[in-house]
């Protein structure tokens, strides 16, 4: 109710407004900007036709200022009175019905505002809470498809394949365990681990079911190149023939430099690779395979150490 005769209070403003305009046709509309001279007027016209008066300071407080306090009801009826109104029942009668359309037309137009808003904000919070739900911790740990056997190696890499984004990458811990935080229901990711053949791995993943088991094909020459290195030369002819079959023409060998010594890295081609490998005072001894890469078949690209700690 306060609020429907604050609005028909600004509506009376207006309406005496309009009556001192037919009096003072250069009586500015907004009745806030009234000052000087125009209240000795608008005080003279209250005497003149409704025989009231009001001071220069209630102008100021009721008629220039918001004040959330509405005039005594005798003022009301005077200001009634002077806007052509019987009285300010008499006004208020007249008015209400606006304020009612008014109200009755924002009404819905609020709900129809709100509404969408409410069932955004809902479904974005129920989509923050399943994807909370949803991403959890999968550990992904690998074995030899061979052996069966588990591949406990803290060098095991993951690239994990993100649709339009760059690979997020992985490595293994002491266990050989790789664990991949996520809350998609499939992944794709590369594994790498050496003396194994690199592969795609593409998983469905299931909510209550965190601990994936991936099977790893062994990289038989890197395992080979390893053993010859390992082993007394016995038959070299034939081990260079074995070579032969298994590295390109083209093939590119890097020695990556020893663990905890300061030699430098080494590149050889097919031929002087088998020459150093076949001859045991070459130096060429307890290989450590890092990475195998092939082309039709064949090694196209290798890459090793030596490691010391093996001899």
């Amino acid at each position: 109710m306060q609020q429907e005769d604050q609005i028909l209070f600004s509506l009376l403003k207006k309406e005496i407004a309009q009556t001192m305009i037919q009096s003072y046709p250069g009586t500015d509309p907004d009745i806030s900007t009234w000052k000087g001279q125009e209240i000795i007027e608008f005080q003279e016209e209250l005497k003149k036709k409704v025989k009231g008066q009001l001071s220069e300071k209630w102008f100021y407080t009721h008629m220039k200022a918001s004040n959330p306090k509405l005039p005594r009801i005798d003022v009301l009826n005077l200001l009634s009175r002077y806007s052509g109104n019987i009285d300010w029942q008499d006004f208020r009668h007249k008015n209400i019905s606006q304020i009612t359309i008014a109200g009755k037309s924002l009404k819905p137009l609020n709900i129809l505002i709100r509404i969408p808003l409410l069932f955004i904000a809902v479904m974005t919070v129920i989509l923050i809470i399943l994807k909370l739900i949803n991403t959890q911790n999968y550990k992904f740990a690998f074995i030899d498809s061979d052996t069966g056997e588990p591949i406990i190696r803290n060098d095991i890499k993951a690239a994990l394949l993100m649709e339009d984004e760059s690979p997020t990458n992985y490595l293994s811990d002491e266990n050989g365990s790789i664990i991949i935080r996520t809350n998609k229901s499939r992944v794709n990711f590369v594994v790498k681990a050496p003396y194994y053949i690199t592969d795609t791995v593409k998983k469905i993943l299931r909510k209550f079911r965190n601990n994936e088991i991936i099977s790893l094909r062994p990289d038989y020459y890197a395992l080979m190149i390893s053993y010859f290195s390992q082993s007394d030369v016995s038959s070299w002819e034939k081990r260079r023939e074995q070579l032969e079959r298994i590295l390109s023409e083209e093939a590119i060998i890097y020695q990556f430099p020893d663990k905890n010594a300061g030699n430098s890295m080494a590149l050889f081609n097919k031929q002087e690779f088998i020459d150093k490998i076949t001859m045991p005072s070459s130096g060429l001894r307890q290989i450590e395979i890092l990475d195998c890469r092939y082309i039709d078949g064949k090694i196209a690209i290798l890459r090793f150490r030596i490691n010391r700690e093996m001899e």
